[in-house]
């Protein structure tokens, strides 16, 4: 049913340039900086997926000043040029390299056995190694929370989705937050447009005004410029942003976003590399940990459905609420989650089926 699609796929490529360690006796080596590289798989300007990372960069300097040095490489190409990127980032001496898209994987587990002594952290894969974590976010503990304020303020009962590609992490967002939207709105239902990229500014907006014209009038996305926000603005509809706060884009009517916040988990990374204590994990961390967050509520949204969005984020933190707990059926009306079951996590991460409520 859906293609062997990569986590992000932008086809462009630019480099940063990166600083050559220092050569010397261990006394050289041990006062050098310890040298982090970074991948990403589109421009640091995106105001989502790849501007998120990039402020986890960010805090890492702030965290340990001149004791490291950072780089990176934005717009890479998923493919032979990431293990080109990723290959030159361990030839320049970095020590740790973090690789921020699942269509890196492969090219990052083929340059990690190449060079032992780097450890490299791979951001929503799956796959280990000896010197290779995996590390990833429970977005759609969020999407749970936007569909939960998009059912108290929509008087269409239709929401718009702009959706990148058909892979397990964006149907189960999509299915997550029509789920949540239907608790209040059962009569509900969601319409997905699919662009086929995670940055193209100008299919987001086009999806944006299709949906809108359809009868759509909330609009969330699974992309990472900031268009649909300004679209879903300019004709006075509610909208979400994506990983980043976007309010400035459209103050009147951006309700909220989901917030990826790697600072934490990268700060905690390079201090291990530092102190020696760094070993290989897969994590899968959420709302719990702080990895996941929300924006800023716009003063706008009636009390009630801030009200319920806060008793959906708090239940998610504190365990009591799950947004794929059963009775759950697919587009066919069949039972896929009984009743008091939860979806395991391997089914999550598998999701190749749409809840009731979605036209995709």
């Amino acid at each position: 049913m859906f293609k062997d699609l990569s986590r992000r796929h932008f086809l462009a490529g630019s480099t940063a340039a990166a600083g050559a360690l220092s050569l010397g006796g261990p006394a050289a080596l041990a006062a050098d900086p310890l040298k982090v590289g970074f991948v990403y798989v589109g421009p640091v300007g995106d105001f989502g997926w790849t501007h998120g990372h990039d402020l986890g960069r960010k805090a890492i300097e702030k965290e340990f000043g001149d004791k490291v040095k950072t780089t990176f490489v934005e717009n890479v190409a998923e493919g032979p040029d990431a293990e080109r990127v990723i290959r030159q980032l361990a030839s320049s001496g970095n020590k740790l390299i973090f690789t921020t898209s699942f269509g890196f994987m492969n090219q990052t587990v083929k340059v990690a056995k190449q060079f032992p002594d780097v450890m490299f952290e791979h951001a929503t894969g799956f796959k280990t190694a000896p010197n290779l974590s995996a590390y990833n976010a429970r977005f759609y503990e969020g999407r749970a929370v936007i569909g939960t304020i998009a059912g108290h303020v929509t008087e269409t009962g239709k929401f718009g989705y702009i959706a990148s590609f058909p892979i397990p992490e964006v149907v189960m967002g999509i299915n997550a937050f029509i789920l949540a939207a239907r608790k209040v709105r059962p009569d509900a239902e969601i319409k997905v447009v699919w662009v086929n990229s995670w940055y193209d500014p100008g299919k987001e907006a086009d999806a944006t005004k299709a949906l809108i014209d359809q009868g759509c009038d909330v609009i969330t996305q699974h992309t990472d410029s900031p268009a649909p926000v300004q679209t879903a603005a300019s004709r006075g509809v509610w909208c979400f942003g994506q990983a980043s706060d976007m309010t400035t884009f459209a103050p009147e009517h951006h309700a909220t976003a989901i917030l990826d916040v790697w600072d934490n988990y990268y700060v905690d990374r390079t201090r291990a590399v530092m102190d020696g204590t760094w070993q290989t994990s897969n994590v899968w961390h959420g709302m719990k940990e702080g990895m996941v967050q929300m924006a800023p509520y716009n003063e706008r949204l009636p009390a009630a459905a801030v009200e319920a969005a806060e008793a959906v984020r708090k239940s998610i933190i504190d365990g009591s609420l799950h947004p794929f707990a059963g009775p759950i059926k697919d587009q066919s009306g069949a039972v896929k989650v009984p009743e008091g079951t939860t979806m395991s996590d391997g089914d999550l991460l598998g999701m190749d089926w749409y809840v009731e409520g979605v036209s995709a």
